[in-house]
Formats: structure tokens, sequence, C-alpha cells
């Protein structure tokens, strides 16, 4: 039996400016789903990308003086470099103005549902925003501001193709309601499906050649028209398969593959779970299995975006406190549902207290007492469970339930409680240490009890032993902690390495980094 096979995408962003920690967290969560599935013996395919062919990408540029390939370029940059600070396991990066898989891919798309009969060109007015590349009706507008960036679209008049969306509401809300094309949480699916049993409407799939600056992949067939940028980017879930090229990938990761796995934000949500999925049947392609939404992180009580140019940057961030911090902020703080504000205090508070005082405290003293008390060897695990002391059982059954909880709540796409599912077995084992006090069992070993002697090697043993759990659970989490907390507990080859910090503490708030460096905000 071949093992399941598992394509876990993330959006690809707009390389309109440097990334922020919004992003990042999309990141971070597609990674440990990945290693989680690798660990588990499942064939991923992780992947990632930007999306260049942007009319904001070309603003942008124009602002800052510079060509567009070469603005896009640097920018697209930073995004791929995160692999570096944030420890990440990509197996693909797909770049829309660069990557000769992509534009061959989505002229196919194009023509499978011109095809199908579901693209026509007709005049088109309506009210523009660039900032989300969309347009909007007047009563989708907040006191006729874009709900999302809280500018006034501007108003354009041309001539457009359209996609028949209308076609495929009916089968959309089946595929949805049914759980065929799972979307979580169960909020944003509700949020669909209000969507489309309102009415779907046909959408402009393509902007005037004059109006995006010549800059996109043309309209096969018709050079006064570009693609429009959200059908172009959602195209690359394929084409950095090799549709359109015939290339086995294509096969294996999207026709073939158990699950289809989309990481999205929620402001894209509609163009994943609707848009997205209508086009996949006009071109007679399966469908994703899952899409997975995530909240905003806020700065301050503000939404984190490029072009506002409010955020942190996560190379910076990390740079300054560590990629275990930042993963580890991302992952235990950020909820199923809701939004997160985030500050370098909090950040540091959940480092110190959970990675630095709690796991790393643990092991740093399990570890010097094997040295202290055994000359750094090992002691064997007693026959009698017992000698480990009584709450070495209730360590033993935290450690024994922790794989099943992480795989419970990451098939649930909950981070928090799969995290949690580790955490907790550091706070029993360091309450055990408290417990068993080893160090008293040490002095009357001393002074000639055998029996605390057999206590002590039992509850250093059982210790040594949690440690080494808590190191095979972290590694989707913190792959790099865990790397050094099992060098630590690993004898080599007979005696332990001396007990140094797995965790830097990281001190009292610093300043925020970033290009500004302003302090972080009072909590």
């Amino acid at each position: 039996m071949t093992a399941p096979h598992i394509y876990l995408t993330t959006t690809i962003p707009y390389v309109n400016s440097r990334p922020h920690l919004g992003f990042a967290l999309e990141l971070v969560q597609a990674d440990v789903l990945a290693r989680h599935h690798r660990a588990r013996g499942r064939r991923v395919r992780l992947q990632t990308g930007t999306d260049d062919n942007s009319l904001k990408n070309v603003l942008a540029a124009e602002a800052a003086g510079v060509g567009v390939q070469e603005f896009v370029d640097r920018n697209a940059a930073a995004f791929i470099e995160l692999a570096g600070p944030l420890s990440l396991s990509f197996d693909d990066v797909i770049r829309t103005s660069r990557d000769p898989r992509h534009r061959v891919g989505v002229e196919r798309f194009w023509r499978a549902c011109a095809d199908e009969g579901d693209l026509y060109r007709r005049h088109y007015e309506g009210l523009y925003c660039v900032g989300c590349e969309q347009f909007y009706t007047p009563g989708e507008l907040t006191g006729g501001r874009c709900p999302e960036h809280g500018t006034e679209p501007q108003p354009v008049a041309e001539e457009n193709w359209f996609f028949r969306l209308s076609r495929y509401g009916d089968r959309l809300y089946d595929l949805i309601s049914s759980g065929e094309l799972r979307i979580e949480p169960a909020e944003r699916r509700n949020e669909v499906l209000a969507f489309i049993a309102a009415g779907l409407s046909d959408f402009s799939i393509s902007r005037s050649t004059a109006r995006a600056r010549g800059w996109g992949i043309p309209v096969p067939g018709d050079p006064t028209q570009v693609i429009y940028v959200w059908w172009d980017a959602l195209g690359n879930y394929l084409t950095a398969l090799g549709y359109g090229t015939g290339h086995e990938d294509h096969r294996r990761w999207w026709l073939a593959s158990d699950r289809r796995i989309h990481l999205v934000g929620k402001g894209v949500v509609r163009f994943h779970a609707v848009y997205w999925p209508a086009m996949l049947l006009s071109a007679g392609q399966p469908l994703p299995t899952d899409i997975v939404v995530h909240d905003y992180l806020t700065v301050d009580g503000r939404k984190i975006s490029k072009s506002s140019g409010g955020g942190a940057d996560p190379a910076a961030l990390a740079a300054e406190y560590g990629t275990d911090a930042v993963r580890w902020w991302l992952l235990r703080e950020v909820p199923r549902v809701g939004d997160t504000d985030f500050t370098v205090d909090r950040l540091i508070a959940r480092a110190d207290h959970e990675l630095a005082n709690g796991i790393g405290n643990l092991v740093n003293r399990v570890v010097a007492m094997i040295h202290r008390y055994r000359g750094g060897r090992v002691p064997a695990v007693p026959a009698d469970p017992a000698e480990a002391g009584a709450g070495a059982a209730a360590l033993r059954e935290a450690c024994r339930r922790a794989p099943g909880l992480i795989d419970d709540a990451l098939a649930g796409f909950d981070f928090r409680r799969a995290t949690a599912a580790v955490w907790e077995i550091a706070e029993e084992a360091n309450r055990h240490v408290n417990e068993v006090r080893p160090w008293d069992l040490a002095k009357a070993e001393r002074a000639g009890d055998e029996r605390a002697g057999r206590r002590l090697d039992a509850a250093l043993a059982t210790l040594l032993g949690t440690c080494r759990t808590i190191a095979d659970l972290l590694a989707p989490f913190l792959p790099d902690a865990a790397a050094r907390l099992a060098r630590q507990c690993t004898p080599a080859p007979d005696l332990l390495p001396a007990p140094g910090p797995v965790f830097r503490r990281l001190g009292p708030p610093a300043l925020l980094p970033g290009p500004a460096r302003t302090p972080a905000p009072a909590r």
C-alpha cells in the first residue's frame, strides 16, 4: 500500500513590499503540517511562491522609481529568503513572473474554461480596489470605502473578459455543505455558504493592457487584454505542478493526491473557496479537499499589511529573538478563530516562560543531575515502575497521550491545541522533579540508603526519557530546538553532553526590530 500523498500550499503574496509577520504565520503553519505528516510516513509536497503580476506591484515600482521586473525580483527574494530565518521546509517555490511553468499553464487553464463556454467578453463599469485587485458593488463598501483597505475604490469602465461564475452556484453549495470541499473553521464555511446562497454573479477576469501598464500574462488571442491577476495567481497551484506541460507532478500531486490543502488568510476566502473551485470545475480539474483559513495578526490593534507599512518584519524578529521564539509565539498565541495582537513583550514573555524557563530549564536540570549524580551515564530504566515515584505514572501517561492529542489537534488545524500537548508534558515533568526531589535522594544514597539510589536512577531515567519525548514531539513545531534537545539528551557514545542552555532567555522587552525600531506598545 502506497503512503498517502498530501499537497500543501500557502497563498502567494503580492510583492509590492517586504514580507510581514501575518504572512509568516501562514508559512509556519504550513511548515508544521508538512513536517507532521512527513513524520507520520505520508508523502508531502509543500509549496509557496510570489504573486508578481499585480497592478499594485506595478504602481509600487513606479512610486519607487524602479523598473517593475527589478522591483518584484528584489521583493520576491525577501519572501523566498524567509526559509532560513523561519526554518521552513518548502519543496517548491513558484514566481509568477519568472517561472517558465506558469505562463503556459495559465494559458492552458484559460483555454480549458473557454472550451467549456464559460468565458465571454463585455463592457463593464464598476468600483475597483487596487489593494484587493477586486471590483466591489456599492453595497459591499463600508462608508464608500474598501472594507479591507479603507480606501475609496476607483471607478473603472472598460471591456473585459468574464467568467460564468453564476453557472456554478448550486454545485459549489452542495460540495461545501456536504463537506466534500472542507472549509475550516466552520465560521468561514458558513460565510462562504451564505455568500453563495445570496447568488453568484459572473466576474471580470481580464484587464485592459493599457490599465495594466502592459504587465501580466496576455489573454490568449487577445493582446488588448491581460489576464486578471487573481485568475493568474490562483493557477499557481496547478502550474507549479507542470499543468500545461504534461509533467508527472500534476498527476501525482493534483489528480491522484489524497489531500489537496490550501492555507489562506480570511481576506482571500472568496477567491479560494468560491472563484477557484468554480474555475476548476469549468476546467475539469479536481477541487482542493481542504481550505484552511486563518484570521489576522494585528499590531496595536491594527491589521498588519504591506500596503499600510505597519507590521513586524519576521526576518528581523528572528534575527533579534531567535527562530524558535518567533515560531513558538505564532503557534502558541494565535487561536483557531479570532485576530491576535502581536507585541514584542508577548513574544518575549511566551518564549522565556515556556521555552527558557519551562522546557529548557527542565532539560538542563535533568542532564546536570545525571552528570552530578551519575557521572553523565544514563541510568537504566527500572524494572519496577514504582521506583520512579508516584508522579511518574502521570508523566508517562502525558507522554503516551501526547501524539494522539497532536494528531487530533492538527487534523482540525488547531496549532495552539497541538503545542499545548507538548507544553503540558514539560509542566508535568517540572512538577515531578519538585515532587521526587532527586537531590534529597542523592543525599540519602550517600548516607547508605540503597533504595534511595534505585529511586534516584528511576527518577533520572524517567525524566531523561521525558525530555527525549519532548524533543521528538517538538520536531514539527520547533525543528531547530528539537534537534538541540535531542543532542543534549543523547549519549555520545557513553556520556551525555555537558549541560548547557537549550534556549536563551530573552530578558526584558526590547525595541521592535525593523526600519523604524519604535518601542513596543505597552500592555
